[in-house]
């Protein structure tokens, strides 16, 4: 919005030049998150604690300590986070680029799933929300209307392929696989970080470590020049979503100034979901599905540990995990919470270091 405001109408003036430069806009884009964050946090948290007089419904067979600590804590902070992403993505980004339009809405709309099934726990005062059958659902029909749409706008060439790192001549060209592909990764990524988000400050910065990379990535593919000497696939347009994923990096670090521990406020589904499925979108479109299951390897760690432990208990009545996901397993050995949470943003930071490194070794 400001770029077409300032270069069209007040184009004289050549400082409004910089609008034309995806990273200054984008750092423009974290700062007015963070500012939004920081300024409407205080009032979305009391507004949240009226409504919710006793708070997130905690889980009875989790950690002990949760029922004192964690009780009475409002949840659905994720509105928080989306608005400060929305209004600094619609604010800095081109409003004529599909693929910021594709994200954002995407994103809003795992919002919205999420906020019913936060909404519904409150409600039935159960850690139990909307089934699973119907989340799935939604999920999918999201992630496969975001697939068809980026496929639209996407060189015919690359819509309905796949690239693999290490590899920069091999594609595989799924045809209409690439939809239920499209599925797995943006449902698989919602509900990864969904599962993440157990622990006061776990998941957000993760989630802001994978957007500062898939800033970069975004970038790069985005940039013809950077993309041809790095030997990628070049995505037209594509570069616009650093906008978008600026929004998210400072909407994370005014939610995480709140949430940090002793949480004052919890994402919730609202915001779990959003950033997950927002994570798994800007990998589809940016043809990096595969670096953000290294990047965000931490989260599919999570999700991993309760497919085994379901699976295993459904088989032999046993667990492998004291409890799943896998953070709480640490926290039932005698872990602090602090100590759980910033070793694995260690790992996410390790990962992340990792999945970068695929852009070089081609």
């Amino acid at each position: 919005m400001l770029q077409f405001f300032c270069l069209h109408i007040l184009g004289d003036f050549k400082v409004f030049n910089l609008l034309r430069y995806i990273t200054f806009r984008t750092m423009g884009a974290i700062l007015t998150a963070l500012i939004i964050s920081f300024c409407l946090g205080k009032p979305i948290i009391a507004w949240l604690k009226s409504k919710q007089k006793q708070g997130q419904p905690i889980r009875s067979d989790g950690p002990e300590s949760h029922l004192v600590t964690k009780k009475g804590t409002p949840t659905m902070g994720g509105c928080l986070i989306l608005l400060a992403v929305s209004i600094s993505t619609l604010l800095w980004g081109d409003l004529e680029n599909p693929f910021l339009w594709i994200v954002l809405l995407v994103t809003l709309g795992f919002g919205a799933l999420g906020a019913m099934d936060d909404y519904k726990k409150l409600t039935k005062n159960s850690h139990h929300g909307i089934s699973g059958k119907t989340k799935l659902l939604g999920q999918t029909i999201l992630a496969i209307s975001a697939a068809y749409a980026s496929a639209h706008y996407t060189d015919a060439s690359l819509a309905h392929s796949l690239t693999f790192p290490f590899f920069k001549d091999f594609i595989l060209n799924l045809s209409w696989f690439f939809y239920p592909w499209a599925a797995l990764v943006v449902v698989g990524s919602s509900n990864a970080v969904n599962l993440t988000d157990g622990l006061d400050g776990l998941a957000i910065v993760p989630v802001m470590i994978c957007s500062v990379c898939f800033t970069i990535i975004a970038y790069l593919v985005g940039n013809h020049v950077f993309a041809s000497y790095l030997q990628l696939h070049y995505v037209v347009n594509v570069g616009e979503v650093c906008i978008f994923l600026g929004s998210l990096i400072g909407a994370g670090f005014g939610f995480l100034w709140f949430n940090a521990p002793p949480a004052k406020v919890f994402m919730g589904d609202t915001g779990s979901l959003a950033a997950g499925g927002a994570l798994g979108t800007i990998a589809l479109i940016t043809k990096h599905e595969f670096v953000l299951c290294i990047i965000g390897g931490l989260f599919v760690l999570e999700a991993v540990s309760v497919i085994l432990q379901v699976v295993y208990y459904k088989l032999t009545k046993k667990r492998i995990f004291l409890m799943a996901p896998i953070h709480h397993h640490f926290e039932k050995l005698g872990w602090a919470e602090s100590t759980v949470v910033i070793r694995f943003w260690i790992i996410a930071s390790i990962l992340a270091l990792v999945g970068l490194a695929t852009l070089k070794i081609r």
